[in-house]
């Protein structure tokens, strides 16, 4: 019997994926004590989730989510280990808050991002970063374009660089197709250190003429820099070794795909349980760690990865039908839902999208083989855009990426007064919107 497709599902069977994304999204601003509780984020999930479970297994879909449940268990996976591993190294000291320095961790967390991860990365540079700049007066854009830069788009590379690629890599992508986005990365990436090293000099030379002496006296006095959990970055390493093989080599493993995905799940539940065991406490503690936000992520991404089975079926059946041809639409088309949503759903919305368009001609493309769309060069192209829009406009407001929300927590704990939500999203707008521009005319105009 012949599997059936998206045709085979009414349109209103998107309804429970799309609500669920607006309630992610407006459920933390409306009922914030509720949102509070992983409890409660489960619940939510399952009160979505559950009820398109059970239609799925009605309509004898079943091998349908079963599949979103391995990749589900991939993706978390994945994220977890990347979580516990980086909360285990610490970097202790401080570095003086100069202009130069904090442009130079920034291009460091620039690379870091897409090996660690863009959570991982953030956790990692954002404590040295305000050590580094305690004693400013002014140390807002320092945060926000840690944002930018670390927690959003840094993490181009690689899939484990940020969530949405990872799910393109679980999908066939090639490990290294992703480095074909380093010109957009190189761009973007590049033209923030600039600004932010000429902004940060202005402010700096702003508070060095209204104070006397100079702003980093007691910051330079602050002991070396030195790395504690160094083992953990041999972890880290043994985390991209195996994603990469299990992508690369996994038909030389066992040549049933699922197979190949538990062991890669095993590989790096193994390497996360080497570096809770061996790793002192006092690091931990040092970092602030705790199973909350990856609990939270769990939670969420539940509900996600269930609901979007049958959203994603139909849009690659009839994505055509909503008139988006061009790579420049799929930028910016996935960027603007990046920017209000979270992004890892919206790639694979708009990755769905794009076989749609693709099939129109007959080319008989699935989103669950997108290495197949890839290896088309219309469909890389559509596949470059989507990428670059998920993790980049990821960028233009504090619930466009998980890591967001977290470094303005950590930020204003630390006593940074950080802007509001619109506040945010004015800076994006005069920041990274004529960057967005600027991308979209060289890489995505076709």
């Amino acid at each position: 019997m012949t599997e059936p497709d998206g045709r085979a599902l009414p349109l209103w069977s998107v309804l429970p994926f799309t609500a669920y994304v607006a309630a992610i999204a407006l459920v933390p601003l409306a009922y914030p004590r509720f949102w509070e509780k992983n409890r409660n984020k489960l619940a939510l999930a399952a009160v979505f989730g559950v009820p398109v479970a059970v239609g799925l297994c009605l309509r004898g879909l079943t091998p349908w989510l079963l599949h979103s449940a391995a990749e589900y268990a991939a993706f978390i996976t994945l994220l977890g280990s990347l979580f516990v591993i980086s909360g285990g190294v610490h970097l202790r000291g401080s570095l003086a808050g100069t202009p130069l320095a904090n442009t130079a961790l920034l291009a460091v967390g620039a690379v870091l991002a897409s090996l660690v991860g863009t959570t991982g990365a953030s956790m990692l540079l954002l404590p040295p970063l305000l050590r580094a700049n305690e004693s400013r007066r002014r140390k807002v854009h320092i945060v926000v374009f840690f944002i930018f830069i670390v927690s959003n788009g840094g993490g181009m590379l690689t899939p484990l660089g940020d969530p949405p690629l990872y799910l393109g890599f679980l999908r066939g992508v090639p490990f290294l197709w992703t480095l074909r986005l380093a010109g957009p990365w190189a761009l973007v990436n590049g033209a923030l250190l600039l600004i932010f090293n000429l902004l940060d000099q202005r402010v700096l030379d702003r508070e060095e003429r209204e104070r006397p002496g100079s702003q980093l006296e007691d910051v330079q006095r602050v002991e070396p820099l030195r790395i504690e959990g160094r083992r953990n970055l041999v972890y880290l390493a043994g985390v991209l070794g195996v994603v990469y093989v299990a992508g690369q080599h996994g038909s030389r493993i066992h040549p049933d795909p699922g197979v190949q995905l538990l062991v890669q799940i095993g590989g790096m539940a193994a390497l996360a349980a080497a570096s809770l065991v061996t790793t002192r406490q006092a690091i931990r503690r040092a970092n602030h760690f705790t199973w909350a936000p990856i609990l939270e992520v769990a939670a969420i991404f539940a509900g996600v990865f269930v609901t979007m089975v049958p959203a994603l079926k139909v849009l690659e059946a009839r994505g055509a039908a909503l008139g988006l041809e061009r790579p420049w639409h799929f930028f910016w088309a996935t960027g603007l839902l990046s920017s209000f949503l979270d992004n890892a759903p919206t790639y694979l919305t708009f990755a769905s999208l794009a076989v749609g368009v693709l099939n129109q001609g007959g080319a008989g493309f699935t989103a669950g083989d997108l290495g197949r769309v890839v290896a088309d060069a219309q469909g890389a192209l559509y596949i470059a855009a989507v990428s670059c829009g998920a993790v980049l406009m990821g960028a233009n407001t504090y619930i466009g990426n998980g890591p967001n929300f977290m470094v303005k927590a950590i930020a204003e704990h630390r006593g940074v007064a950080m802007p509001s939500f619109f506040g945010y999203m004015a800076w994006s707008a005069a920041v990274l919107i004529p960057l967005f521009v600027l991308v979209t005319l060289v890489f995505f105009r076709g």
